[in-house]
C-alpha cells in the first residue's frame, strides 16, 4: 500500500467513525422516544405518529403497546359534554392532542347518555325501553353491552365506572356501581355492583339509612371508594368492604374530585376557587372539643384576570383533579394548570348548566 493511499484511508476513517457515532446516537434516541416517550402520549398524537415509519406503526398498533399506553397516559385529555337527551360532544384540553373518530358515539347500536367515565372507558345508557348499559372506548370504537341490572336504577341513575389499568393484567377489568333509592325503606340508599370479571350485577347487602337524594352526576371514585354528593352530605361507599358512610360536614355546593390520591371538593369564594381535600372522614365521631377537621385547604386559586376578565363570583367548576381544573364562566370554559398556574380559554359554551360534564382520558385501552 502506498503512503498516499494510507494517508487518504486514514483521513477517511474519522469521517466514517463520526458518521457511525451519529447514526448510533440517532438509533439510541429513536429507541428512547419509542420506548419511553410514545406511551405517555394521547391516542390522537399516536395515530399521527404511525406515519413516521414502519417500526413506529407496528409498535403503536401492537396490543402490548396499547396496554402500556393505558398505564402511562392517565391525565385528563378533555371533557365529554351532553345535554339531557342530546348528542354528546368532546371538548379537548388541547385540540391538537385529544380527539376521537366519532365524538357523537354513533358506532353504538342506539343513541345513548354518557353516565360515567374512567381512564379512557365510558359507561353509557341507551335511550331504548330496556335502558341498556354499554361500556366503550371512543378511540377504538370497541363496545360491550352489559346484562340487565337486577334493580330499577331510575331514569337518571347515579352510576360510577371504576377502571384502573393493571400492569400485570392484560384483560381489562372494571366495575360499575349504582346508588339507588331503596324500595323497602324510606330515606335509605342501596347499591348494585356490576363486575366485568363475573359478568353480572349483584345487589350489595349494605343499606345506607339517612341518605337524602343522591345527585346522579356527582359521583367520583378515589382509591376504591366511591363518593356522591347528596342534599346536605356526601355518601361514601367502600367497594372492598362494601360499607357505606355519610360525611355530614359538607356544604352542598361545588364539585367533587380527586387530588393527590384524596377526595377533594372545589368551592367558589369571592374571586377565588378553594380546593379542599378530605383529611379525616371520621371527624364527626371525634370527641367534643377536638380540633380535628374533616377538610383541609389544599389550594386557593385566582384565575388570571387578563384571560377571564372581571367575572368574580360567576364561576362554575366543571372538573378538578391533581393536574387540572376546568371552570365555566359567562359562556366560556377555561382550564387552569396547577403546575404552571396558567389559565387558558378552552371554548365558548353557553348552556353549560344543563350539561353533564365528564372527564376523559384519550387512551388505547382495549376491551
Amino acid at each position: 500500500m502506498s503512503v498516499e493511499r494510507a494517508i487518504m484511508d486514514r483521513g477517511k476513517r474519522p469521517g466514517r467513525s463520526l458518521a457511525a457515532r451519529n447514526n448510533q446516537i440517532y438509533m439510541d434516541l429513536k429507541d428512547i422516544v419509542r420506548e419511553h416517550a410514545l406511551p405517555f402520549l394521547p391516542a390522537k398524537s399516536l395515530f399521527r405518529f404511525t406515519t413516521v415509519c414502519r417500526d413506529w406503526r407496528l409498535q403503536i398498533s401492537s396490543p402490548f403497546f396499547a396496554h402500556n399506553q393505558s398505564l402511562s397516559c392517565r391525565s385528563t385529555s378533555g371533557l365529554f359534554l351532553q345535554t339531557p337527551g342530546g348528542s354528546p360532544s368532546l371538548l379537548p384540553i388541547g385540540a391538537n392532542f385529544c380527539g376521537v373518530p366519532d365524538p357523537f358515539l354513533r358506532f353504538l347500536p342506539e343513541p345513548v347518555d354518557i353516565r360515567s367515565s374512567s381512564n379512557g372507558l365510558l359507561c353509557c345508557q341507551g335511550h331504548g325501553a330496556d335502558k341498556a348499559y354499554y361500556i366503550c372506548n371512543p378511540v377504538t370504537q370497541q363496545w360491550k353491552k352489559l346484562p340487565k341490572s337486577n334493580a330499577n336504577h331510575g331514569s337518571d341513575p347515579a352510576v360510577v365506572l371504576l377502571f384502573d389499568p393493571s400492569l400485570l393484567n392484560f384483560v381489562v377489568e372494571y366495575k360499575i356501581i349504582c346508588a339507588f333509592p331503596s324500595t323497602d325503606f324510606g330515606e335509605a340508599t342501596e347499591f348494585e355492583i356490576y363486575s366485568s370479571k363475573e359478568g353480572s350485577w349483584e345487589i350489595a347487602g349494605e343499606i345506607c339509612f339517612g341518605a337524602r337524594r343522591v345527585i346522579p352526576k356527582s359521583g367520583v371514585h378515589v382509591n376504591g371508594v366511591v363518593y356522591w354528593m347528596t342534599t346536605g352530605s356526601i355518601l361514601a361507599f367502600d367497594l372492598t368492604k362494601e360499607r357505606s358512610q355519610l360525611l355530614q360536614d359538607y356544604v352542598a355546593r361545588g364539585i367533587l374530585g380527586a387530588f393527590s390520591g384524596k377526595l377533594c371538593k372545589a368551592n367558589v369564594s369571592g374571586n377565588s376557587i378553594i380546593v379542599y381535600v378530605l383529611a379525616n372522614a371520621h371527624s364527626n365521631t371525634m370527641q367534643m372539643g377536638s380540633n380535628t377537621r374533616m377538610w383541609s385547604e389544599k389550594q386557593r386559586i385566582v384565575l388570571d384576570s387578563k384571560i377571564v376578565g372581571d367575572v368574580a363570583r360567576d364561576y362554575s367548576v366543571l372538573h378538578v383533579d391533581g393536574d387540572l381544573m376546568v371552570v365555566h364562566s359567562r359562556e366560556r370554559v377555561y382550564s387552569y394548570d396547577f403546575k404552571s398556574r396558567a389559565t387558558e380559554v378552552m371554548s365558548n359554551v353557553s348552556d353549560i348548566y344543563n350539561m353533564r360534564c365528564l372527564p376523559y382520558v384519550n387512551n388505547l385501552v382495549s376491551l
